[in-house]
């Protein structure tokens, strides 16, 4: 007899959500092209890419990163001219970073191999089924941009958010 108790049917589709997503993530990285850039790297121009021109602080907090920690990673990119950094009006102490052209072909060609393996991959489906999975996509999507709660647990540590 197990000692753990039984887990509800949203947490059972919570866990079956993760394991899928994992998985996909696991396989999808694994088509990304010889010398692509790292993942860190990535999110970086892909944010640019999504929101436009950012703060350092603003990036690092949607990436849950310490400002700190992207430094080196803001300056390779910079020095790779796949991002600029230009003056924050207003404040001429800030800076805003913002992706340039061979930025936005480096991404595009990193999301190419891995939108081209999915895209066979999908052709195993039905239409329906693809359409599920585009659905699926937005929900997934709206999940991960859902504030964090109040209390954090990490670590074994509980902090406010």
């Amino acid at each position: 007899m197990s000692s753990t108790p039984e887990m509800s049917p949203r947490e059972q589709s919570a866990a079956a959500v993760r394991r899928a997503v994992t998985h996909l993530g696991r396989r999808l990285r694994a088509q990304r092209p010889a010398g692509a850039l790292n993942g860190t790297k990535l999110s970086v121009l892909s944010y640019l890419y999504r929101l436009g021109p950012s703060a350092p602080g603003e990036i690092a907090a949607a990436e849950r990163h310490q400002p700190q920690s992207l430094s080196r990673t803001f300056a390779e990119l910079r020095a790779g001219g796949l991002i600029s950094r230009g003056p924050r009006a207003g404040d001429r102490r800030g800076a805003l970073l913002a992706i340039t052209e061979a930025g936005r072909d480096a991404l595009h060609r990193d999301m190419a191999q891995r939108d081209a393996w999915l895209t066979r991959a999908l052709d195993d489906l039905t239409d329906a089924e693809v359409e599920l999975v585009r659905i699926a996509a937005e929900l997934l999507d709206g999940l991960a941009e859902r504030p964090d709660d109040p209390l954090v647990v990490t670590a074994g540590t509980a902090r406010s958010a």
